[in-house]
């Protein structure tokens, strides 16, 4: 099936299957090729029997255990997929992504190769498929001498909603009461291993509750907290993993709160207690005094509180008592009428609780009337005076200065005709934008009427009361510039990377008429470049390499190979200078090759020297070659 590797032994299945079997997705069709419609990708289950053709190599499809013997040299995990788009191959281990190295290899057909195994290199390994439709993912466990392996997990499991949660053994279980949560031991090994399970070290006997590799913890309650261990055994060792479970209690609220009674005996009488509740308490306090708010709750684990006010985080002046359960406010006055809330939130969810807080306040009251606003016309108003008064005494206004004033209806006064007046109209735009122009405004005499409109009068009648407003003035008395440049000046520069060498020229502002004046007459103008980056013939270079030449050895770890690699010129293709190409990464120029091992007694060439490595006697036969200079 893989002409290019050999089919070995050192590898058992711990699946009872017949001769090799095929199961496929029923969605996949292998026949219509490129024109099958947009898929979601697919692993194939290749289950097959060992074929035993070697003792070093391993080779095997998903869907088996693989058992790593004293002898085994390579193992090759094999992943086939389908899908449309084609599928992307990842392979993880026990849940972490694979680090690939000269001894774990990704094949060109994203096989996994591991070379020289190792106990380290024990465990669940998944390959991973997946494309813009979706993923598939299968496992594959490689055990050491047939050692018991348990797949585990590291991860934190929440669940505050699901009446049921699936995790795997190693996980941490946070769950709310009532729920059935199911422990999952997975276990391969050869021979098959005996799984057995123990809550805080005491072993748990056959149960309903027990099948299969399963823990199942039904309708969940505080006295199931612990931790739950899974122990996998056979003739060859034992592994344990375990899991805690945690059960979370949401926050409740709570009638009373012991430490608010202790609280209140140190502050004094004078100081108003209110509890928090669900649907909002009401508290009326005067200006000035203090008050103890509680926040009685419970849940498991102990609820953590936040206080706000006006659902935004408390900013003014508070102190919080009894681990943060009662809010202390020093001064009423330093807030305004509003809801405070507390939030009580554990990891199995959240309760907010409010009071809402009405202050008797200072209040204002109309009195006097204002001076009248104008001498004449339509508009001349007076105000009514306010007052603060708290209980119907009258107060400094200071303590009204929270509360909003209340609308005040003018009264009108003065409403007469006004003396005639200069009227005058906006100036038109400038004439011209620089050099000088002139704006214009219409100036005419008129009298406001005590109706509000303003009747046209003669020039005389203005003329008495004040001098006539100017119609024409001049503007933009400003010189006409702009700004000049020279021509660009050489490229020059280090060639660090393509078009990085910079040219330069110069920048002027001048009068239309050719006379340099300051920058900063130009400076309401978009200013040209005078730096900008530019190409010089001396960048047009890159490497050439050549043909790798002949390995100098066909096995062991001796054999290398070289190249030549020139810095030469893109243009005229000749050799240049290596500095010239010292921006871009010059390409290596040996290598290894042929790293395989010999048998003993193989005759290894390289150049025109000779030698022989093998075992004779227990000791390395070898003689010196290639001992010429380089």
């Amino acid at each position: 099936e893989y002409p290019f590797h050999r089919h070995v032994s050192g590898f058992t299945s711990s699946l009872r299957t017949s001769s090799a079997e095929v199961f496929l997705p029923t969605s996949v069709d292998l026949a219509n090729g490129s024109h099958r419609p947009h898929q979601k990708p697919a692993i194939l289950r290749k289950i097959s029997a060992a074929q035993q053709l070697s003792a070093s190599e391993v080779v095997t499809h998903l869907g088996q255990t693989v058992v790593l013997a004293s002898g085994t040299l390579s193992v090759l995990l094999h992943c086939e997929a389908v899908g449309n788009p084609k599928p992307t191959i990842s392979w993880a281990k026990n849940g972490e992504e694979v680090k690939y190295n000269d001894r774990i290899l990704l094949q060109p057909d994203d096989s996994l190769q591991i070379l020289a195994p190792v106990e380290a290199d024990v465990g669940f390994y998944a390959c991973n498929a997946s494309n813009a439709l979706g993923s598939d993912s299968v496992s594959i466990a490689v055990t050491l001498a047939g050692k018991p392996l348990i797949k585990a997990s590291r991860t934190t499991v929440i669940n505050t909603e699901l009446r049921a949660v699936t995790v795997d053994i190693g996980s941490m279980v946070k769950t709310i009461q009532k729920a059935n949560v199911t422990i999952n031991c997975q276990v391969a090994g050869v021979p098959e291993a005996k799984v057995t399970w123990f809550k805080n070290k005491v072993e748990l006997f056959s149960a309903p509750h027990l099948h299969d590799g399963l823990l199942i913890i039904a309708n969940v309650s505080l006295s199931d907290q612990g931790f739950y261990s899974c122990k996998a055994a056979n003739p060859h060792g034992e592994v344990t993993e375990s899991s805690q479970l945690l059960v979370l209690e949401p926050p409740r609220p709570l009638p009373y709160l012991e430490d608010l009674t202790a609280v209140l005996s140190s502050v004094g009488p004078s100081t108003h207690l209110v509890l928090t509740s669900p649907s909002g308490t009401k508290l009326t306090v005067s200006p000035g005094s203090s008050a103890l708010i509680g926040c009685a709750v419970d849940g498991h684990p102990t609820p953590n509180i936040t206080w706000l006010y006006s659902s935004e985080p408390l900013s003014l002046r508070h102190h919080l008592l009894a681990a943060g359960r009662i809010l202390q406010i020093l001064n009423v006055s330093d807030f305004t009428d509003g809801e405070f809330s507390c939030l009580a939130q554990n990891e199995a969810g959240s309760l907010t609780q409010k009071i809402f807080l009405a202050i008797q306040e200072y209040q204002w009251s109309v009195d006097k009337l204002t001076a009248c606003s104008a001498s004449c016309g339509h508009k001349g108003v007076q105000l009514p005076q306010l007052r603060c008064l708290l209980d119907g005494a009258e107060v400094n206004t200071s303590y009204c200065r929270e509360t909003p004033k209340p609308s005040l209806q003018p009264v009108a006064c003065n409403r007469r005709d006004c003396p005639s007046r200069w009227m005058v109209t906006s100036w038109s735009l400038c004439t011209r934008s620089c050099g000088g122009g002139i704006q214009i405004r219409r100036v005419t005499c008129q009298r406001l009427t005590a109706k509000g409109s303003s009747v046209p009068v003669s020039n005389e009648a203005c003329a008495q009361v004040s001098k006539r407003p100017v119609d024409t003035q001049s503007c933009n008395r400003q010189p006409c510039v702009e700004w000049v440049a020279s021509s660009w000046g050489q490229c020059n520069g280090p060639c660090i990377g393509p078009r990085l060498a910079v040219q330069h020229r110069q920048i002027f502002c001048q009068t239309k008429d050719g006379t340099s004046v300051s920058s900063d007459q130009c400076s309401a103008l978009p200013r040209p470049l005078s730096t900008q980056n530019c190409w010089t013939d001396v960048c047009g270079v890159h490497w050439r390499v050549s043909l790798w030449t002949v390995c100098t050895a066909t096995c062991g770890n001796y054999g290398f190979q070289s190249r030549r690699v020139d810095c030469v010129h893109i243009r005229t293709n000749k050799p240049v200078m290596e500095h010239h190409c010292s921006w871009r990464p010059r390409p290596s120029n040996w290598q290894r090759c042929n790293i395989t091992p010999c048998e003993n007694g193989t005759l290894l060439r390289g150049g025109d020297a000779e030698q022989c490595r093998g075992r004779k006697e227990g000791r390395i036969v070898s003689q010196k070659c290639n001992s010429g200079p380089c």
